[in-house]
């Protein structure tokens, strides 16, 4: 199959594919499957209706859908109209989605049933959006100045579609990133800097157009789009599942045909230690990759063994700021406990805290820069202080630790402070910290990661009582359940006098940290407490 050309918009890769290989599947979705005719018939159709709407150039939709050909008919969509896309986890609720949906000012919001009730309930506090689309039913809202409608009264096959002319450097997402001491951030997105992320996800996979690229992840997941978009790039095909599963792993890929597959380290572990099943083992060798981060020797070494799998692992360090600033191609013997090397988009360096270069060997702040156009993100969405605070010399500054050794090979040493990920997911201690305290009960909360079984991290809470409250944990637990996202719900609780603090009032995480899992901790992993992941 001849290799389409790859633009430097999503709307020039999309229209390239469409023009080479337009009865070619490009997406399949448990078994139902769309060619590249279909979503740009989709993609269109629904363009239209949003333009009918009023939707023009710069302006901002969120959507809140689950994996399936509306939420990639939705994305291309806002493309066509030169409009900016800001997907949103659907685990979000309270003020976790409120504070996403205020701060991009989006005016249009597209979300499944169960997720649109959740974004009504929140019109107060989102002064901006004025139209809710929705998949499925709800129930209906009379308002002058707000619109409740069905997605599919909005599906368009005739009408005006002016589409503007983008070149690489305008903005095409807006993708939030968990914030540490603050409320969540949106990093403004290029559509050169997702063609970009996806011509190296082609590089690193060595993926060949016959190949079929299978996904449990969630569109909101960035890694999930490059999967999506890579694929438009070469004319193959995505396989997607809506949720991951691991008892109905082998037999997607099975069905699929897959050779590549994307995952979450945590997901990885989980299926290596599953038992065996009729499917796994027709399967054996038929993957080639599984791309996961992170993926531990140890892990690896399973998956060669037991499922034939040739690479295993995903060689890479990043962060949504700048994309995947080290990698290797997976063919690459790349040393155990490294990330990859440099590539050429990315200027990558090791600095000491006055930004001097440290020599090999030595662990300083990993900086980052661009050595081409429009490959990094464009700063903090209307945050140029926050911008300015991480642009230090002109040097994109992660605060995360990392080094490098004298063959070039990058390790990560340590994760930014009070920095939390599980499950693949980025968590703001913040963010869950201001949702504890609205409980009665609570005076303080501290929230901070421990070292999980499955590769990444648990999160604990230290709790401070109000005087004279008393709280069971796994009451907290479950109203805590109501108003935090499930992937960000603390596993471990624990109720204290007192938070370690320094002289000016800050909590002090790292001595909780360093006292880990104590006798007293209340574990919901070994409780009765059932948490539904919706």
């Amino acid at each position: 199959m001849e290799r389409p050309a790859s633009g430097e918009t999503v709307n020039d890769t999309l229209r390239q594919a469409v023009a080479s290989t337009p009865d070619a599947v490009f997406l399949d979705f448990e078994g139902l499957q769309l060619t590249y005719r279909d979503v740009w018939t989709q993609r269109t159709d629904l363009a239209r209706g949003l333009h009918a709407l009023g939707v023009r150039r710069g302006d901002r939709v969120v959507t809140v859908l689950d994996t399936g050909p509306d939420a990639i008919a939705g994305w291309f969509a806002v493309h066509a109209l030169g409009a900016v896309h800001v997907p949103i986890n659907t685990a979000y609720k309270g003020e976790f989605l409120r504070h996403q949906i205020a701060d991009s000012g989006a005016r249009v919001a597209i979300a499944e049933a169960d997720y649109a009730e959740r974004i009504l309930g929140l019109w107060d506090g989102t002064p901006e959006l004025t139209t809710l689309l929705h998949r499925g039913d709800v129930e209906a809202v009379s308002s002058p100045a707000r619109t409740v409608s069905p997605l599919d009264a909005h599906r368009l096959t005739d009408g005006e579609l002016p589409e503007p002319e983008l070149v690489g450097r305008d903005l095409a997402s807006l993708i939030y990133t968990s914030g540490t001491t603050g409320p969540s951030k949106g990093c403004m997105i290029s559509h050169n800097y997702l063609c970009d992320l996806a011509r190296r996800f082609l590089g690193i996979s060595g993926r060949s157009a016959h190949e079929v690229n299978w996904t449990p992840l969630p569109l909101f997941h960035i890694f999930a789009i490059t999967a999506v978009l890579s694929s438009a790039q070469i004319g193959g095909t995505t396989s997607m599942a809506p949720r991951f599963s691991a008892s109905a792993f082998w037999s997607e890929v099975e069905r699929s045909g897959a050779t590549i597959v994307n995952l979450l380290g945590s997901m990885a572990s989980i299926i290596a230690n599953a038992p065996d099943s009729p499917e796994m083992l027709r399967c054996r060798g038929q993957l080639r990759s599984v791309l996961a981060v992170p993926f531990p020797q140890e892990l690896k070494d399973v998956w060669r063994q037991r499922f034939g799998v040739k690479w295993p692992g995903f060689s890479t360090y990043g962060q949504t700021e700048s994309g995947s600033m080290v990698t290797c191609p997976i063919d690459e013997n790349v040393p155990p406990g490294s990330s990859g090397r440099r590539n050429d988009t990315l200027d990558v360096r090791i600095f000491d805290e006055n930004d001097h270069e440290l020599p090999a060997g030595v662990p300083g702040e990993i900086v980052v820069r661009p050595l081409k156009p429009s490959v990094m993100f464009d700063g903090y969405w209307n945050r140029p202080a926050e911008t300015l605070a991480v642009s230090g010399n002109y040097w994109h500054h992660t605060g995360d630790i990392g080094k490098f050794d004298e063959a070039g090979y990058f390790y990560f040493v340590d994760r930014q402070k009070d920095y939390l990920r599980r499950r693949g997911e980025n968590i703001s201690s913040f963010e869950v910290e201001m949702s504890l305290v609205q409980h009665p009960a609570v005076a303080e909360a501290a929230v901070f990661a421990i070292p999980s079984e499955l590769t990444e991290d648990d999160v604990k809470t230290c709790i401070v009582l109000m005087p004279g409250q008393t709280v069971d944990p796994a009451e907290l637990c479950v109203w805590a359940s109501e108003r935090i996202p499930f992937f960000a719900l603390p596993r471990y609780i624990e109720i204290v006098d007192e938070l370690p603090k320094n002289p000016v009032g800050r909590v002090l995480k790292f001595e909780l940290r360093d006292r880990g899992v104590t006798p007293e901790t209340w574990d919901r992993e070994t409780s009765d407490v059932v948490v539904t992941r919706r």
